[in-house]
């Protein structure tokens, strides 16, 4: 009996090892950091030694999340300040956790911050507690026993994702070794849309969407997007839309069909989800087929003698069979709801405090956040695929990575 307790006890630990194995391979990350705080941090575990990185490369990637007409005041001034402060050196990674972190200007702009986001012991002399419809400010309140619904939305805020896209920029940089381009486009602005069957944008002319008002290819819809948003503005209110992103050159195999937890389409769908005001996600053309019949609803396979490979003849899967990537078109749409906050606020609440009736306060918003959204979703694509393809392919150094990659790639059958 106790020969077979110590057996199974070491069967245990070696699940144990197994299993902090398989979380040492992985690709995660964690933001830290407020709105109107000193600083967002973001810190990432699990990118092989020898990935280059500089400062410029992040740089570049924050500014396309600031654009979009429609936008505030505040992507006027915040400049994104960024410092890398471990896990780099002379430019190229060592293998350790990489921490960036990006300075909020506005802080060190306004003595009212320094008082309302002090760290130090004390209270707020002007609580927010007329709740907002559509924010996290009284279901956050609720839930930590908050009375100033700053407690909430500070951490709630969409400021968060410049963090996120710090990151994502680094993926991007990881995903390239392996031929991965990842890039998105304004599809839809409140009723103004990319006619169905439309020509998407390709990564070499990335650049034409970012030039455009409201990173949107097609110049048709782009005239009438800005009609809308325009439209809004005048009302003091806000739009929300659709944007579509695109994984050009995702190899075959990332995700698993053997566990819920491991399918890709899953995990996309959970890091679009967490995007601030996103309320929609769709692999493919998945809403659109649910009212196709099964016969024309799939992409047909075919085997290219020349290329020696399959093919599939469409995207109506988005890339994904199974929970797994088919090396086809990646495709995920992200819609977002119009933003909360209005210009001019017209939202019935109440005030948690004597429990009347009112309207949700302003802070500082936009009309329409969705150009800049499709950056924040192209960050989330690049994070999930390339946690997947280090946890397919693994390596301590980008060039172990790499040759992995390379051999799995030259065996598939």
């Amino acid at each position: 009996m106790v020969r077979s307790h110590a057996v199974r006890a070491r069967a245990l630990d070696s699940d144990t090892l197994v299993a902090a194995d398989s979380l040492a391979l992985m690709l995660r990350y964690l933001t830290a950091g407020e709105s109107h705080g000193q600083a967002l941090v973001v810190v990432m575990e699990g990118l092989p030694a020898g990935l280059p990185i500089t400062v410029e490369q992040i740089q570049a990637e924050m500014g396309r999340r600031r654009l979009g007409y429609g936008r505030g005041p505040r992507q006027r001034f915040e400049q994104d300040e960024l410092t890398l402060i471990g896990g780099v050196r002379h430019g190229r990674t060592l293998g350790s956790p990489v921490a960036i972190e990006i300075k909020n200007s506005e802080w060190f702009r306004s003595d009212k911050w320094h008082v309302e986001m002090s760290p130090a012991p004390g209270a707020t002399k002007t609580p927010l507690t007329q709740v907002r419809p559509g924010h996290a400010d009284l279901a956050g309140m609720q839930k930590y026993g908050f009375t100033d619904a700053r407690d909430v939305l500070e951490r709630a805020s969409a400021r968060e994702t410049a963090a996120r896209v710090a990151a994502g920029a680094v993926a991007k940089v990881l995903l390239s070794y392996l031929g991965v381009d990842i890039i998105s486009h304004v599809i839809q602005m409140g009723a103004a849309r990319v006619p169905a069957g439309a020509t998407r944008p390709t990564p070499d002319q990335l650049d034409r969407v970012d030039e455009n008002q409201v990173r949107c290819f097609d110049p048709d819809a782009s005239e009438a997007m800005i009609t809308e948003i325009k439209a809004a503005a005048k009302d003091g209110d806000s739009l929300g839309g659709v944007v579509e992103v695109l994984g050009f050159g995702v190899p075959v195999g990332l995700g698993s069909h053997v566990h819920w937890d491991r399918k890709l389409d899953a995990l996309l769908s959970q890091a679009i989800m967490s995007i601030q005001a996103v309320k929609g996600v769709e692999i493919g053309d998945g809403f659109e087929v649910a009212g196709r019949r099964g016969s024309v609803a799939h992409d047909p396979i075919s085997w290219d003698a020349d290329a020696g490979d399959y093919r599939r003849g469409s995207t109506l899967a988005g890339g994904t069979e199974g929970g797994i990537s088919t090396g086809e078109l990646l495709v995920v749409r992200a819609a977002m709801k119009p933003l909360a906050t209005l210009n001019v606020p017209t939202l019935e609440t109440v005030d948690t405090v004597t429990k009347e009736s009112t309207v949700s306060f302003k802070e500082r918003t936009d009309v329409t956040a969705v150009p800049a959204m499709g950056v924040v979703a192209e960050t989330m694509v690049a994070l999930v695929l390339a946690a997947e393809a280090q946890r397919k392919f693994g390596g301590d150094s980008l060039s172990e990575f790499v040759r992995n990659a390379e051999a799995y790639t030259a065996t598939l059958p």
